[in-house]
């Protein structure tokens, strides 16, 4: 059995995605003006969070200038935003921000990890390249014991979590809860800007989700 340490760092390590591993690094040296003095972290990203954790979080994939220079998932971009703040809300998170990976925020009884552990472009990784990023999920799900509900945010999160858990993918959309003998998903949309900028995804129905899936965690204030 791995530990999530030497787990991570063998995702940190890989590079089986060749036009992935060429993308992330010409992000990290080519950057964008606002971040021009930053040092990018430019590798695949691990999971973060508490491994006794009930609730796992999954994304897609880290986002370009936000965990690709950062190093850490859902951390310095809007959607990091969302997720910290609606996390502290309900009890998930110890602070409201996600700024920098040393920020001092930490999860309680959640852990976030994605489908794709490398930035894409466009944000549309291959099927071949998440079917080879599959297996740090499988791993993840063998270290982490304790899961009962798992949030999957956006589509290709839901997919990759139904493969994952062995169940045949049912009509995606937000809010949904699907049980299982064993575990329950509960599906969002993503909080990319395309959705939050747009209203297809408001604070109140981001909200609503946290809330059930501290209900279905036990989560108490």
């Amino acid at each position: 059995m791995k530990t999530i340490q030497s787990l991570n760092k063998k995702i940190a390590r890989c590079q089986k995605c060749p036009r992935l591993s060429v993308y992330i690094r010409d992000v990290a040296k080519n950057k964008v003006k606002r971040f021009k003095e930053e040092k990018y972290y430019g590798k695949p990203l691990s999971g973060f969070g508490d491994i006794k954790a009930k609730l796992l979080i999954v994304g897609l994939a880290p986002a370009a200038h936000g965990g690709n220079r950062t190093g850490r998932m859902f951390t310095g971009d809007s959607s990091g935003d969302w997720l910290a703040k609606v996390m502290y809300k309900h009890g998930f998170a110890s602070i409201p921000t996600s700024h920098t990976a040393d920020d001092g925020l930490f999860l309680y009884n959640a852990y976030i990890t994605a489908a794709v552990r490398c930035a894409p472009p466009q944000n549309k990784p291959t099927r071949e390249e998440m079917e080879t990023c599959f297996g740090f999920l499988e791993q993840e799900k063998e270290i982490l014991k304790n899961i009962t509900t798992i949030l999957c945010l956006g589509k290709i999160a839901y997919d990759a979590t139904c493969k994952l858990y062995g169940v045949k993918p049912e009509k995606f959309g937000h809010g949904k809860l699907f049980k299982y003998k064993n575990f329950k998903i509960l599906t969002s949309y993503h909080p990319s800007k395309q959705n939050t900028q747009t209203g297809r995804l408001s604070w109140t129905q981001w909200s609503a989700v946290f809330a059930k899936a501290k209900k279905l965690t036990k989560i108490s204030d």
